[in-house]
């Protein structure tokens, strides 16, 4: 069992599931636009297919939706929809806390053995970095603790902002037993 951290580009990363940060509608922008981008166009073809659950929303937030990985190293994407940061009082942290334990959930029962996560909202939602990496650190080392999938989960940062943050985010929140 394993929390790793890895600065640089989520999409090539060797792992069976990616997450993707993204819109409600599923259809690019951010993360989600490297995401797609990197996965070729039948990644939004399948999007497009998803039902929405109201006009524009495939995906709610703090839910995750599944597709293939198409033209990505992993066999899956799984959407998740952070929360936009308005004060922390608007139910941000529960919202976000959601996200990885939905996540990781659908990652459990697809059976799959590694993960990968981006720092979910902390793009254009605006998410303050330190409190997003907390969160990120603390439900994932939690999951682990209780369940056996994923074995692996990285952690990733696209700059030494966020990296910086989710280490000191980690050390406070694993045990000496995951590394």
């Amino acid at each position: 069992m394993s929390i790793e951290l890895y600065q640089g580009d989520i999409t090539t990363l060797d792992v069976d599931a990616i997450v993707n940060a993204a819109a409600p509608a599923l259809l690019g922008g951010g993360v989600d636009g490297a995401i797609h981008r990197a996965a070729g166009p039948d990644l939004l073809a399948e999007c497009r297919g998803l039902p929405e659950v109201k006009p524009g929303v495939r995906c709610p937030t703090g839910e995750a939706r599944l597709t293939h990985g198409h033209c990505l190293r992993a066999r899956y994407v799984i959407h998740t929809v952070g929360p936009v940061w308005r004060d922390g009082l608007h139910d941000e942290p529960s919202l976000l806390a959601n996200c990885y334990w939905q996540s990781l959930r659908l990652a459990a029962q697809l059976g799959v053995e590694a993960i990968a996560f981006p720092a979910i909202s902390c793009g254009v939602y605006g998410y303050p970095i330190p409190q997003a990496a907390r969160i990120a650190a603390t439900e994932t080392t939690a999951w682990q603790r209780a369940q056996a999938l994923p074995s692996r989960i990285v952690l990733v940062a696209y700059d030494t902002a966020n990296f910086s943050a989710l280490k000191q985010a980690l050390a406070h929140a694993r045990p000496a037993s995951i590394a």
